[in-house]
């Protein structure tokens, strides 16, 4: 950014942690622009204690009506991740998209705060080589289109750690005694997972180190005891656990309690991201996974077979959308309402085992499944299925083989 386009912001609405990192930005924001800062914290369930980031903020010099926290867990779960699940989204067939969806509602509070306070500009503190850039910055514009993006990792000249502490006790920026040391890998958690990449998991040969793991215990150290559950769902969204009804967040939380206790949800990959280069995470989503298993589940007896195949189909490019940041998207609109078209009958109730890392339906009910025992049955049953119609089925269907079969022949003999 020019020096006359810092010279240009009076406010600023940064995403606060009240992190290191994010403590440096704040004091870097008033030192190299001169503005005033607003900070925003967001609890999206990833368990810290949010009161200390007021308190830094505080003795930041930020005012305490500059100062913004706020509880978006039903928000998130409701509106961001339910939304994604009824998809069924993967990116890459594996990943669960926790850290990408909660992107795209951060962003979208910092641009509401900045309306309230007359902010003309929003920071983030993701680095220049990740997605999340990529994430906040596509939301800030698609809701704002002429707010200014401030992005210190692409600015400023604080490229290691030893230069942030530095920078740190320079400025009197308080620093916990356990931060000062180099982290052997970098943490992102939200109510729907955890993620750690970087330092100890960078060589993708190498196992991850067992306190790595934040949300699980280890498969081989559940018990050797079965859970069994029960998932109620109406029009594609899990409503209740063992027939007692939950909001969105509360039942998450009450399925990462289940699956960390049955070592459910851990994942190490190994994926591409947006800006070009391949990175390795460790993830975790215990709750998502069951969640995303149930879900297949009763729709495997609610949907329409040309229907899931359709949404099937589609769903790389859902998951690669919320991947790559682009939530506010018509693309993307325009696919949550065919996924939520889908939904319209997704409604009855899916039984569970949970055991040592695994989460296996063992039974689905609803009250409009397609499910007809009558026609799949070997036994003599009321229904008039006639086996000999299934000759003229697969004649018809063979017909353009049979052709093909017949136009290789006469090329061979030619």
């Amino acid at each position: 950014m020019s020096k006359d386009a810092k010279k240009d912001v009076k406010k600023v609405v940064l995403a606060y942690s009240g992190g290191l990192d994010t403590s440096v930005i704040l004091k870097w924001l008033q030192t190299t622009y001169n503005c005033e800062v607003v900070t925003f914290t967001a609890d999206l369930g990833q368990g810290d204690e949010l009161e200390p980031a007021r308190k830094k903020a505080l003795t930041l010099g930020i005012k305490p009506e500059n100062i913004f926290i706020e509880d978006l867990r039903e928000e998130f779960v409701r509106d961001y991740v339910f939304p994604m699940f009824r998809m069924n989204a993967l990116y890459e067939g594996q990943y669960l998209l926790g850290t990408s969806i909660a992107r795209p509602l951060i962003a979208k509070k910092q641009i509401e705060i900045a309306r309230k306070t007359g902010a003309d500009a929003v920071c983030h503190g993701a680095t220049g080589k990740g997605n999340d850039q990529v994430r906040f910055e596509l939301t800030y514009y698609a809701l704002e289109t002429n707010i200014t993006v401030i992005a210190p990792w692409r600015e400023w000249d604080l490229s290691s750690r030893t230069k942030l502490l530095d920078f740190a006790e320079k400025h009197q920026i308080p620093i916990a005694k356990d931060k000062r040391g180099e982290a052997p890998f970098s943490v992102d958690a939200n109510l729907l997972h955890s993620s750690s990449e970087g330092k100890v998991l960078e060589d993708p040969n190498v196992e991850a180190p067992d306190y790595v793991y934040q949300r699980t215990i280890s498969p081989e150290q559940a018990p050797d005891k079965i859970t069994e559950i029960t998932i109620g769902f109406e029009k594609g969204d899990a409503v209740s656990i063992n027939g007692k009804k939950l909001s969105p967040a509360e039942l998450l939380t009450k399925l990462n309690e289940l699956g960390r206790e049955n070592g459910i949800g851990r994942l190490d990959l190994v994926e591409n991201r947006f800006v070009g280069m391949k990175s390795r995470g460790i993830y975790e989503t215990p709750g998502g996974t069951i969640l995303y298993a149930a879900h297949r589940g009763i729709e495997s007896i609610t949907l329409d077979r040309e229907a899931a195949h359709l949404k099937d189909s589609l769903m790389p490019r859902y998951a690669e959308l919320v991947y790559y940041g682009f939530w506010f998207t018509p693309e993307r609109e325009m696919l949550q309402a065919l996924a939520d078209k889908s939904q319209e009958f997704v409604t009855g109730t899916v039984r569970m085992k949970l055991y040592k890392g695994n989460a296996t339906v063992v039974g689905r009910e609803s009250p409009y499944s397609l499910y007809n025992q009558d026609l799949v049955t070997f036994e003599e049953g009321a229904v008039a299925y006639d086996h000999r119609d299934a000759e003229g089925f697969i004649r018809l269907n063979a017909l353009r083989l049979r052709t093909l079969g017949g136009r290789e022949r006469k090329t061979k003999k030619k």
